[in-house]
């Protein structure tokens, strides 16, 4: 009878481990990935009228990608993206810091460029360019840019 106790017991706090368990990719908050909007100038946004030369910044939401968490920051003035940058990005290791040397600003010229997220991925750092266009998408979305 004690080792049928036994064997339940571990049985039921080895299946409660498990649904404990948290994966790199999976956990969080949802308002830690949610946007944040950071007005300076104008705080309603660029799709309202406003003083001329007032500009919005936002963060887009943390894109998790197979290497790491990606998530940019827009700064949008008189109706237009006039600076995209990287927070955050995969640098855990040399091959990382290679890719995003050559991806980020590649992709931070196409999008000043196109004036939207709707730009080609660069080849070889298709992850990066991935989560780069999901962050940015999110951040235009946050700040009603159409």
């Amino acid at each position: 009878m004690r080792r049928v106790t036994l064997w339940i017991v571990s049985t039921i706090a080895a299946v409660a481990l498990l649904f404990s368990y948290r994966t790199s990719l999976g956990g969080g908050s949802a308002a830690a990935g949610a946007p944040a909007v950071v007005a300076t100038g104008d705080a309603t946004g660029p799709s309202a009228s406003g003083p001329p030369g007032a500009s919005l910044t936002v963060n887009g939401a943390v894109a998790r990608t197979r290497y790491g968490p990606i998530q940019v920051q827009i700064k949008i003035q008189n109706h237009k993206i006039i600076d995209v940058r990287a927070l955050r990005y995969p640098d855990g290791n040399d091959r990382d810091v290679e890719i995003n040397s050559y991806a980020l600003p590649q992709l931070r010229a196409e999008v000043l460029a196109a004036q939207s997220a709707q730009v080609d991925t660069v080849g070889g750092a298709t992850y990066t360019s991935g989560g780069y266009l999901k962050s940015l998408q999110s951040a235009l979305d946050a700040a009603h840019f159409a």
